[in-house]
C-alpha cells in the first residue's frame, strides 16, 4: 500500500519510529530527513546521500522499506504534513482533555504555561540573546518585520511599536508567491526581524535567503531554537508557544518584541521620544483637539 499523507497522517514519525529497526546507514537517512524536512523536499537522492554518507541507492530502499513508494511519494507526504494538513486540533483537544469543562482549570494552565515560558526568557542566556538581537537591528536603516499567519497581528503591532519609537519599519507578511513583491523591497541596510514557528515553511526559508543573499542582518523569534530555520538566522532569540503539543500562546513573543523595541528606544537616545511627541502633534491636528499624550 502506497503511503501518504493520506495514511500516514505523520510523516516524521514513520521516519524516526522506523529508523530503530534498520541498519546503521539506513537509520542515518531515516533521521536525517525526519530532522531536516524542508530540506529533504528540495534535495535529490543524491544529494540526501552525500548528507548522510551513504549511497542514493540505500537512500530509494530507506524510503521503500519504510512504505513509500519512491521518494517522490515521500516528498508528497511531507509537504502534506508541513502545510500543516495535521492542523492544529490535536493541540487544542490535548489541552482541553487535560482542562475538562472547567474555565478555572483552563485559566490555571495558560498562566502556568506564560509563567513557564517568562521564567525561561529570563535565564542569562536568553537575556543576552535579546540584547543580541537589539545591537544586531539598531544599525538597520529600516526594519523588516517577517509574520504570517497567527504571526501577522504580531508583526504589524511591533512594526508599529517601532515605528514611534523612532524606527523606519515595514511589515512582510504576505504568503505564498505574494510575498515576493514585499521581499523585492529588501535592500543592504536593513535588518530582518522574522516571527516564526513549528516547520519551516518556505515562506520564512526564502526570506532568509534573500536576506543572507543583501547582506542583511538576520534575528530570528522561533519556539524551535536549535531547528532549520535557526540555523540560518544569524541572531536567534528564543519563545515559547506554550507548552509542548498543546494550544499555542503567544504572550512570550508579545514580550520578547516589546523587550527589543525598548532596547532599541534605549539605543537610539532622544530620537524615540521624540517620535512619539511628533505623532500626539498629528493627533492633535487629527482630532481638531488638543494635544493627546496617549501611548
Amino acid at each position: 500500500m502506497t503511503a501518504t499523507s493520506d495514511t500516514i497522517p505523520d510523516p516524521l514519525a514513520r521516519l524516526r519510529n522506523g529508523a530503530a529497526d534498520l541498519s546503521p546507514a539506513a537509520r542515518r537517512v531515516a533521521r536525517w530527513i525526519a530532522d531536516h524536512p524542508a530540506d529533504a523536499l528540495a534535495a535529490s537522492a543524491a544529494s540526501l546521500a552525500a548528507s548522510c554518507r551513504t549511497s542514493d541507492a540505500t537512500v530509494v530502499r530507506v524510503v521503500q522499506s519504510l512504505g513509500f513508494t519512491g521518494l517522490p511519494d515521500l516528498k508528497r507526504a511531507l509537504a502534506d504534513h508541513l502545510a500543516g494538513r495535521p492542523g492544529n486540533a490535536g493541540d487544542l483537544r490535548r489541552t482541553l482533555a487535560e482542562t475538562g469543562e472547567d474555565p478555572a482549570r483552563a485559566v490555571a494552565a495558560v498562566l502556568d504555561a506564560h509563567r513557564e515560558a517568562l521564567e525561561a526568557l529570563s535565564a542569562p542566556d536568553a537575556r543576552a540573546a535579546v540584547v543580541a538581537a537589539v545591537d544586531a537591528l539598531h544599525p538597520a536603516a529600516r526594519v523588516n518585520v517577517f509574520g504570517i499567519g497567527p504571526s501577522a497581528p504580531l508583526a504589524r503591532y511591533a512594526a508599529t511599536l517601532l515605528a514611534r519609537g523612532g524606527r523606519a519599519a515595514s511589515v512582510l507578511d504576505a504568503t505564498g508567491i505574494g510575498l515576493a513583491d514585499a521581499l523585492l523591497g529588501l535592500a543592504r541596510g536593513d535588518a530582518l526581524l522574522l516571527l516564526a514557528y513549528g516547520r519551516p515553511y518556505r515562506e520564512a526559508t526564502v526570506a532568509l535567503a534573500e536576506a543572507d543573499a543583501l547582506g542583511v542582518p538576520t534575528v530570528l523569534v522561533t519556539d524551535d531554537p536549535d531547528g532549520p530555520l535557526a540555523r540560518r538566522a544569524r541572531h536567534v532569540v528564543p519563545a515559547r508557544r506554550g507548552r509542548a503539543r498543546r494550544v499555542a500562546l503567544h504572550g512570550a513573543t508579545f514580550v520578547v518584541l516589546e523587550a527589543i523595541v525598548l532596547g532599541l528606544a534605549a539605543r537610539a537616545g532622544p530620537a524615540a521620544p521624540a517620535a512619539l511627541d511628533r505623532l500626539n502633534d498629528l493627533r492633535a491636528a487629527l482630532s481638531g483637539g488638543p494635544r493627546l499624550d496617549v501611548g
